[in-house]
């Protein structure tokens, strides 16, 4: 015999779970095209002021500054295009990341956050590159939800249903 109270347990947790599919997509999407467009905002800023990029790039002591100032600034630039849009995102995604990895790496006060992530956390995740790097990561680990083009070529051009 079934209990009535675990009858409307199962209702209204059922309904937490729909809800909360739903607001996923959109989610996701919210996240997208925030940070998005903020990535193709500070690629756009790389690639128009390139002189000051590599000079920058140069004082952090990464090699090849002039090639690498190109390389970031594009993947950021029109990788936040891609991401808003939800377009090839996993591997947009994984780019970003990596551009995102290597700001921490490189940027001595991020560095620093990162080496002391376990004794204070407050410094690496105020660090601008990690909002950044959460939403790359956000996108790769759960794709760019429904309202993508991703989503809508998967289901009308390639016929997957996902």
């Amino acid at each position: 015999m079934d209990n009535p109270v675990v009858n409307i347990g199962r209702k209204v947790y059922g309904l937490f779970i729909s809800a909360g599919d739903i607001l996923q997509h959109f989610l996701l999407l919210i996240f997208r095209l925030h940070w998005g467009l903020q990535f193709m905002h500070t690629g756009w800023g790389k690639l128009a002021n390139h002189e000051k990029t590599v000079k920058f790039f140069s004082g952090l002591g990464i090699p090849f500054p002039e090639l690498n100032a190109w390389i970031a600034g594009s993947t950021e630039c029109f990788g936040g295009v891609l991401l808003a849009l939800g377009f090839v995102s996993r591997p947009v995604a994984t780019l970003l990341t990596f551009t995102m990895c290597v700001a921490y790496l490189t940027v001595e006060k991020h560095l620093e956050a990162v080496k002391n992530i376990f004794k204070d956390a407050d410094p690496f995740t105020e660090a601008t590159p990690f909002l950044f790097m959460v939403t790359a990561l956000l996108v790769f680990s759960f794709g760019p939800g429904k309202i993508s083009v991703d989503y809508l070529l998967g289901k009308y051009v390639f016929n997957k249903e996902s």
